[in-house]
């Protein structure tokens, strides 16, 4: 059974509430107010009750609702993994008490990472929304001012090279095949581990590569063309142990082999992706190949290039950022392909109007979300003032616009969403998304904003007294 809360408190809640009253952050109190929010609480209970039918009103008492969603904010909170949460709060009596869990025992973290995968993407953007209606409700923002902008939000890979991609393959497909002979007796198919000499392939070429000379660079070709000879074996070993689990054991078979049978299929085209990239590079100097891989585990993965002097070159995606004041991010959107940052800036007007009801009196962005196009929609929207720079212009006109108070002093505040991404960065992890696959990515980003606007939510309410 889930419930939203827990209904009956113990000897051990009083005693932990009379002890540690004093020694909680002022803005923990007010955020421990909001989230005693009932829609919170009922999105999360909807989310968790759909792992089985009438859980909500049969079988044993679960972890409710109200102690899942305070766990993973105070894990995101303070960007520990789920290992650090559960040790954290079994430990610290302030943090029993802002989780709800008091007395109780406290979930283990095989437990929450389940619980939180029942939370999607979706069900994250429902509770974003309740927390932007919140801050709504108690004046913490108005809707006069619109700030945006977008970073890049690292997937869990390491950097991608040919033969680091291919060696990721091979090791994936032979540790499938080798459990599948553990199971089937080899699926009627004779099984050859060559994962060693693919090791050693790939140091030839890693110890090749730093020889820039005709020599050097003509013996890391001859260690790629070994390498694709080595992995082109083991994809094609792969693809009849494939053939021989769905002809032996079919759709009926053991748990074990359908699941190895999947992962053979779901990376096979995977490797063959990497080789061909690997042939096109190296053997044909194409540096442009369609389709390209970053990774085998994160294959959605992107190259973005976003002209930073320290980190050229990034992987991952690309995320959107929308503030209004106080620091409180309204929107954020995780995208599936690289927009244009041009492309943002009339949908961000948008959203503001749906999620406060209101068109914002300013607008800032930086220069690469202007277009004449696009101030003339704002303004045509209803924003008295767009304070989006053009780097190019070659108009006294719009110079001159550009040196008024006002649009300086728009320009001074928009710098802050750089500091909101900085602190989503090094506090809340955004950094790097430690949850798989893009569904994993956008879960981890809505987390981590909806954890900062809690603790700003807080901060604001706790400066009124």
């Amino acid at each position: 059974m889930i419930a939203a809360r827990r209904l009956q408190r113990s000897f051990a809640d009083g005693f932990i509430t009379e002890e540690v009253g004093d020694l909680w952050e002022p803005w923990m109190r007010h955020a421990d107010e909001a989230l005693n929010d009932d829609q919170l609480l009922e999105i999360v209970q909807e989310e968790l009750s759909k792992r089985c039918k009438k859980s909500k009103t049969r079988g044993r008492p679960s972890t409710t609702a109200e102690i899942v969603l305070r766990m993973l904010l105070l894990k995101h909170m303070r960007g520990w993994s789920f290992e650090d949460v559960t040790r954290e709060v079994r430990a610290n009596l302030v943090y029993r008490e802002f989780t709800g869990i008091g007395g109780g025992k406290v979930p283990d973290d095989k437990t929450m990472g389940r619980l939180a995968r029942q939370l999607g993407p979706e069900a994250i953007e429902k509770l974003h929304r309740r927390t932007v209606a919140i801050a709504l409700e108690r004046e913490v923002v108005e809707g006069r001012k619109l700030r945006v902008d977008t970073t890049v939000v690292e997937t869990n890979i390491h950097y991608p090279t040919d033969s680091t991609l291919m060696g990721d393959g091979v090791r994936v497909l032979t540790r499938v095949m080798k459990k599948v002979a553990e199971a089937a007796g080899e699926a009627g198919t004779k099984f050859r581990d060559r994962s060693r000499s693919v090791k050693r392939r790939i140091l030839e070429i890693a110890y090749a590569a730093r020889n820039k000379s005709e020599k050097g660079q003509a013996k890391m070709k001859a260690a790629y063309g070994k390498l694709l000879e080595a992995t082109s074996r083991v994809v094609g070993q792969a693809k009849k142990f494939s053939a021989a689990i769905a002809e032996q054991v079919g759709q009926n078979g053991p748990a074990v082999l359908q699941k190895a049978k999947q992962q053979l299929d779901e990376m096979i085209p995977r490797v063959q992706q990497a080789m061909k990239q690997a042939r096109a590079r190296v053997l044909e100097g194409n540096t442009r190949s369609e389709n390209k891989i970053l990774s085998v585990f994160e294959p959605d993965t992107e190259v973005i290039r976003k002209g930073k002097a320290s980190k050229p070159t990034e992987f991952g995606k690309m995320v959107k950022i929308q503030e209004a004041e106080n620091q409180i991010v309204i929107h954020c959107e995780v995208f599936d392909q690289r927009p244009s940052d041009s492309d943002l800036l009339t949908p961000s007007i948008e959203k503001h109007k749906e999620l406060l009801n209101r068109i914002p009196d300013l607008v800032a962005a930086d220069a690469g979300f202007f277009s004449g196009a696009n101030e003339a929609a704002a303004k045509n929207l209803g924003v008295k003032r767009v304070a989006v720079p053009s780097r190019s212009t070659k108009s006294e006109k719009r110079k001159q616009e550009q040196k008024k108070r006002w649009f300086k002093k728009a320009q001074k505040w928009r710098t802050g969403c750089e500091g909101r991404i900085s602190v989503l960065k090094r506090r809340h992890g955004l950094n790097r998304s430690r949850y798989k696959g893009t569904q994993g990515m956008k879960r981890w980003v809505g987390l981590g904003i909806i954890a900062d606007n809690m603790i700003n939510i807080g901060i604001h309410l706790a400066s009124r007294l």
